[in-house]
């Protein structure tokens, strides 16, 4: 595992990592569902193209490429997490 901003260094996924990963829908949506959204590629009639999505993972939109994504999401107020 390489040293960077998500790892100690160790190979050991940190506390606080985990504790996301354990997080329930009720905790997704008390920590701000309404102000997050996330991109992730997608393939639509043959043609590559990102999805938006909401925290939760609700679909709420699409673009043909990933700054342009941002764009929409910054444009109606969410902020634009990056999530892998």
């Amino acid at each position: 595992m390489k040293n960077d901003q998500f790892s100690n260094g160790s190979g050991d996924v940190p506390q606080a990592a985990l504790a996301l990963r354990q997080l329930s829908s009720q905790d997704w949506a008390r920590f701000g569902v309404q102000e997050i959204a996330y991109i992730r590629p997608v393939v639509v009639n043959g043609v590559p193209a990102m999805s938006i999505h909401a925290a939760d993972g609700t679909p709420i939109g699409a673009a043909p490429t990933a700054e342009l994504a941002i764009a929409a999401i910054e444009q109606h107020e969410l902020a634009a997490v990056r999530v892998h």
